[in-house]
C-alpha cells in the first residue's frame, strides 16, 4: 500500500504542511502513521479525504461543516441530505452578499456620476457625501472583552 508524505501531498494540492497537519489535530483528517524516522505518512484515503475537504471549502462549506459531513460518512451514513441543507444555506449566504454588494455598487455608481464640491474641511467629498449618513456601534461577539463595530445606515 502507498503512503504520502506531509511535503507529497501538501505540494500536490498547493498547501502549506502547516494546513495538513491543522487539519489532522482538528480531526478532518485522520491521524497519520509515522516512519520509522518519524515522518507522517498519509494512505490514498487520506490523500482522496483532504481533495474532499479542499473541494468542499472551494464551495464555500466551512470546516465545522466539512467535519459534519465526515463524520456522517464515517458513522456509515451518505451525508447527501445534510449537504444539501449546507449548500442550502450557502445559496441564502450568497444572494444575501449579491444584494448587499449590487446596493454598493449602486451607491458607487451614482457616486462616480455626480460632481461634487471639495470644501477645506473635507478628507474626500465622494466618500463623505455618497456613504452612509450615520454610524451606528454595535457590540460585537468576542472573548468577553469589550468590542464594537460599526454598522452603517443609509
Amino acid at each position: 500500500m502507498k503512503s504520502f508524505f506531509i511535503g507529497e501531498i501538501s505540494q500536490r494540492f498547493g498547501l502549506n504542511p502547516r494546513t495538513v497537519r491543522y487539519y489532522e489535530s482538528i480531526g478532518v483528517l485522520p491521524k497519520a502513521a509515522r516512519s520509522e524516522s518519524g515522518y507522517r505518512l498519509y494512505t490514498q484515503d487520506a490523500v482522496d479525504r483532504l481533495e474532499f475537504i479542499l473541494k468542499a471549502k472551494t464551495l464555500g462549506l466551512t470546516l465545522e461543516e466539512v467535519r459534519r459531513i465526515l463524520s456522517l460518512h464515517d458513522e456509515g451514513v451518505v451525508p447527501c441530505e445534510h449537504t444539501r441543507d449546507f449548500i442550502r444555506g450557502k445559496v441564502q449566504e450568497i444572494e444575501i452578499k449579491i444584494a448587499a454588494l449590487n446596493s454598493i455598487k449602486k451607491t458607487l455608481s451614482g457616486a462616480l456620476r455626480k460632481r461634487f464640491q471639495k470644501h477645506a474641511a473635507a478628507f474626500c467629498p465622494i466618500i463623505e457625501e455618497a456613504g452612509p449618513k450615520r454610524l451606528t456601534l454595535l457590540p460585537m461577539k468576542g472573548d468577553g472583552k469589550e468590542k464594537r463595530r460599526v454598522r452603517f445606515s443609509p
